[in-house]
């Protein structure tokens, strides 16, 4: 399962596992599936998140104070494929996956269907340098990162190395900061455009809402909501309110 390049209009969704309790994960994964979501993000807790807003650092430390671990996550996620068709990405930090094992890691993200990993503060050039073959024979694609800052040439090296799609940030700023496509942002959305990359993107930071959303799928191939998702999770019964959210963005 791959993210098309003519397809369009695709709506990610991130949580993180172990929120708002500890055995939420599939159930989440499962109500996003039938509500219209087109793949999904998976994150997996960390003590320090550096490029987290508050939200999803809260959801991550209470994940953490519910015992979520890389562990426990695999052993929730082997059924994955039984509920589960869309893709399905983990995120998060390297550290956990570097003490968890690499090729630990990479077998057991095969073994329950994962198809990919999002890894913001593993580096290109020791990606491809220590672990890429790890990944590769495993068929679990490693998605990078593109910022307005990126240069166009790191942009084609991560074009070469990607096997699936790329995720392009909206902007510097932490997770949870609202889009705001301005004239400097439409040039830098137009500008990777107009490349004619190979593999399809995805604008991820700031989507919240359907204008948003149907902003960033104007440039990219699809939009990736976050924050404003978490924040339906620490309402009460959030399940029942996944359908109604995931329709106020699509509809």
């Amino acid at each position: 399962m791959q993210i098309n390049k003519n397809s369009n209009g695709l709506l990610s969704i991130y949580f993180t596992a172990g929120y708002p309790t500890l055995d939420s994960t599939i159930e989440i994964a499962k109500a996003l599936e039938q509500s219209g979501v087109d793949f999904l993000e998976i994150g997996f807790p960390y003590s320090d998140p550096v490029a987290d807003g508050p939200t999803i650092q809260h959801s991550s430390e209470v994940a953490l104070k519910n015992g979520m671990t890389l562990k426990l996550l695999f052993d929730q996620l082997k059924d994955l494929r039984k509920h589960v068709s869309i893709p399905v990405y983990l995120m998060g930090y390297f550290n956990p996956v570097l003490q968890f094992g690499v090729e630990n890691f990479c077998k057991a993200c095969k073994e329950v269907g994962v198809n990919g990993t999002i890894l913001p503060d593993l580096p290109m050039y020791e990606y491809e340098e220590l672990y890429k073959a790890i990944f590769e024979e495993n068929g679990i694609s490693n998605i990078f990162l593109v910022t307005p800052q990126t240069s166009e040439e790191r942009i084609r090296k991560i074009d070469s190395l990607t096997t699936n799609f790329i995720y392009l940030l909206s902007s510097n700023a932490t997770t949870g900061q609202q889009l705001e496509v301005k004239n400097q942002s439409e040039e830098y959305f137009n500008r990777i455009k107009e490349m004619n990359l190979v593999n399809p993107f995805v604008i991820g930071f700031g989507i919240s809402n359907k204008e948003t959303f149907e902003k960033a799928t104007t440039y990219a191939n699809g939009a990736i909501v976050g924050t404003a998702f978490v924040k339906i999770l620490a309402q009460e019964n959030p399940l029942k309110h996944i359908p109604d959210f995931i329709n106020s963005l699509k509809k």
